[in-house]
């Protein structure tokens, strides 16, 4: 049995593996872009997209009389198990690629002809029985296909993606429960400013990520709306009649997606306003995880020489030279996600000015940088959650401490003696050492009974209405 087959097309011929499934175009594509390693097989939810477009133009070819019946089952069985991803390490082209996506259209056509050729008991190959553009191809082109399938890997992936959020969200609020009862120094620019409960803190860590579910199910309906029918530019060459309104259609049933037809296929076709609006979302939850864990790793530093008011779970070992030294690594990783994310969303802002006229032709980039931002946010909040959040502990005597021996109560005697002399207070406490309460009391600005009131906890949390003892 020969173990190689010869393929042609307009530029010449290619020998292939006898064995797979891909075709000429592929591997002149596999040659052509050696760019990231990131192959199309690492993304198999862009594969599985591609395989329900491909399957949802099958059948409404079949079903407008477009495409002969024998053939379209074997099409529709192929599409099924590249749905399946029987056939994910048949796609061998980089992610990043020249042509707006054309050698990823055609890795799926070749891999799907080949397939159904198999389905039909022929070699591979053989493409006037089933070929990758007339009949896989049929009433498409890269440039509808494409953005649809990447459009809807994307909002496919979003669920996973707002689940972990949701899910992080729900363990910090868990941690606030666990901290109410902690008191605590809060700071502004690093200095000591106002008391606070740890699980104040906590809680808005949890409260500022669960905001971004809500605008993350808002901008992944915008991908919805898709740009199939329109093939070349939007025009719909070489459509049947009623194409577009039918594949849609079929689309939204396999996908199980609701997915919505652009209203002008021609501005639909180059717009990438939508990946645009979606990754700048991803660079918001980006920045927020990281302002958190830039604050877990400073409440955490020490654990004798730093804030020390909170203990990280101890995942591994810290240093390769300091005995004993742990490094809050779970964070840090969060940090260069977030750094990671944020840079791909500049790469999409990027890409998507630099469309022209009817196409824009950095989609692949466009796809690549979303999809990836997609996958570390996910996976990112996962381990976080898992390794971090869960097992966080207080250290209620530290938090003790420094509270006790900070000035952040000479707030609360403002409005008794005045911004200016409560000023002089914390100066003198500070240079002599001396606490508040005694500074106050040698210069007669303020009784036990005022002190006491102004340096309750509630009082000091704000958590009552301040009700002035006069003197």
């Amino acid at each position: 049995m020969a173990t190689t087959r010869i393929e042609t097309d307009s530029l010449g011929s290619v020998e292939l593996p006898s064995n797979v499934y891909y075709g000429v175009h592929t591997a002149r594509a596999a040659s052509n872009f050696p760019i990231t390693g990131m192959l199309l097989r690492d993304y198999p939810e862009l594969i599985q997209s591609l395989g329900m477009v491909k399957k949802a133009a099958a059948l409404t070819n079949i079903e407008l009389g477009e495409l002969d019946q024998r053939i379209g089952q074997a099409i529709l069985r192929a599409c099924d198990r590249l749905i399946a991803g029987e056939a994910n390490d048949q796609f061998i082209v980089d992610m990043l690629q020249g042509g707006a996506g054309t050698s990823t259209n055609m890795n799926a056509n070749e891999v799907i002809a080949n397939i159904a050729l198999r389905e039909l008991q022929k070699p591979a190959g053989q493409y006037d029985v089933v070929n990758p553009n007339d009949h896989v191809n049929l009433s498409q082109s890269t440039n509808d296909v494409y953005p649809t399938a990447a459009r809807l890997t994307m909002v496919r992936a979003c669920p996973a993606l707002i689940a972990e959020l949701l899910a992080l969200k729900a363990a910090f609020l868990g941690k606030a429960a666990e901290f109410h009862d902690v008191i605590k120094v809060g700071r502004t620019q690093l200095m000591d400013a106002v008391p606070m409960r740890l699980g104040h803190e906590f809680r808005a860590f949890g409260v500022t990520i669960g905001e971004d579910a809500d605008r993350l199910t808002e901008v992944a309906n915008l991908l919805r709306e898709v740009n199939l029918g329109g093939t070349a530019i939007g025009t719909g060459l070489n459509t049947p009649d009623g194409y577009t309104k039918t594949v849609i259609e079929h689309l939204s049933k396999i996908s199980g997606e609701r997915m919505i037809g652009a209203g002008d296929l021609i501005e639909a076709t180059s717009d990438m306003g939508a990946f645009i609006t979606f990754s700048g979302v991803l660079k918001r939850v980006a920045v927020k995880l990281s302002k958190i864990c830039n604050d877990l790793r400073l409440l955490n530093s020490g654990p004798r020489a730093g804030f020390g008011e909170i203990r990280l779970p101890a995942v591994q070992a810290g240093s390769s030279i300091m005995p004993g030294k742990v490094n809050p690594v779970m964070p840090e990783v969060i940090n260069q996600i977030a750094y990671q994310v944020i840079g791909n969303d500049l790469t999409v802002t990027m890409a998507g000015e630099a469309g022209q006229l009817q196409l824009n032709a950095m989609e692949p980039v466009i796809v690549l940088n979303i999809l990836q931002s997609m996958r570390m946010l996910t996976r990112g909040m996962k381990v976080l959650r898992e390794k971090c959040v869960v097992g966080i502990e207080a250290d209620a005597e530290r938090c003790k401490h420094l509270l006790e021996h900070s000035l952040v109560a000479v707030t609360a005697i403002n409005p008794y003696v005045g911004y200016s002399t409560a000023s002089e207070v914390a100066k003198e406490a500070l240079k002599t050492g001396k606490s508040l309460r005694a500074v106050v009391l040698d210069r007669g600005l303020m009784s036990e009974l005022q002190l006491n009131e102004a340096f309750s906890t509630e009082n000091l949390l704000g958590q009552v209405a301040r009700k002035r003892i006069e003197v």
